[in-house]
């Protein structure tokens, strides 16, 4: 979801330096919600192969679909080979991409990565706007969703939730990727509690899978969070973290939502590197320790303590969204 996020950037680029195109997305359709609030997207195409899946003659016969579209330029954000392969099967004539897995003859427009002068993956998606010979740092606009009020309503009715005069504190407190990634419930439990004793409402986003770590940051916070973990589709999710006055998150692709809505945010890292991929949005402030053993890139601490997000007090992580101007 994340680098769904972030390629709206390469979108956004791609509009500026030519107005009139049109950009069709293939994509999973799970994402479709996050390209339809995308207004530089033109068309969301279900990508009909599951992530990893090989399928070669799925591949080619997705090929012969796209050839009817013709399309002038294909840009592939993915640096697999395979990836590659439905664009050539489609014959359009201009295929650009990192040279990743030795595309060579699938890319006929093929870069090589040079890690240190582009070391955000928003930098390495935005590049591929620009002609090959483009030596400059590329323009890296940030993510901006677009939500309307009638889903937002409808989003609303459909949980049961009011917006009300009370303002709400979104908590993403999953990481798909592991524990490493998971700033402890216990911290997220008594950050809730703060902010409840202080009138606010709070509330719990997740898919399916973060229902067991959001029931632990509710138990914590006696019962009182809107626990929305496993209850929303993402095109709800994305609409009702529309609403939040404040958000807090570990490195996630919710994260990466709400700096794309222009939410205050305060993005918590441990394993992984905010040098990386971070929050797109000048309202967002990124809290790391910097302990000497990260960033690890770990799905679990290697040394079994997890100092970089034990030692993370709910103090400082308060004190980070009121650094954050209005």
């Amino acid at each position: 979801m994340g680098d769904m996020v972030m390629a709206q950037s390469l979108f956004k680029v791609l509009r500026q330096r030519e107005p009139e195109c049109l950009i069709d997305v293939l994509a999973p359709a799970w994402s479709r919600p996050i390209l339809e609030r995308m207004p530089e997207v033109s068309r969301a195409v279900d990508m009909p192969l599951d992530h990893g899946e090989f399928a070669l003659g799925r591949r080619k016969r997705l090929g012969h679909l796209l050839r009817g579209m013709n399309y002038a330029q294909a840009i592939l954000l993915p640096n697999s080979w395979k990836s590659a392969l439905s664009p050539w099967w489609a014959g359009i004539p201009v295929r650009t991409g990192w040279l990743g897995e030795m595309r060579y003859g699938l890319l006929n427009d093929w870069r090589k990565l040079d890690k240190h002068r582009l070391p955000m993956t928003v930098q390495r998606f935005t590049s591929l706007a620009y002609p090959k010979d483009h030596h400059g740092m590329p323009e890296t606009p940030a993510p901006k969703l677009e939500v309307k009020v009638v889903n937002i309503q409808a989003a609303l009715t459909s949980l049961g939730l009011e917006k009300g005069r009370q303002r709400v504190l979104a908590l993403c407190p999953g990481a798909e990727y592991g524990p490493a990634k998971r700033w402890p419930t216990e911290c997220y439990g008594e950050l809730a509690r703060r902010y409840l004793e202080s009138q606010w409402n709070v509330w719990l986003f997740g898919s399916g899978k973060d229902r067991q770590v959001c029931s632990q940051v509710n138990a914590a916070a006696e019962g009182r969070c809107h626990d929305l973990s496993g209850r929303t589709n993402l095109a709800q999710a994305v609409d009702l973290m529309a609403l939040a006055d404040a958000v807090v998150s570990n490195d996630s692709g919710l994260m990466h939502v709400a700096a794309a809505l222009d939410r205050k945010l305060v993005a918590v890292y441990g394993s992984s590197d905010p040098g990386f991929t971070p929050p797109l949005s000048e309202k967002a402030k990124v809290v790391s320790l910097g302990v000497a053993c990260s960033p690890c890139f770990s799905r679990e601490c290697p040394k079994g303590h997890l100092d970089c997000l034990r030692q993370l007090t709910v103090d400082q992580v308060i004190q980070s969204l009121a650094d954050i101007s209005p």
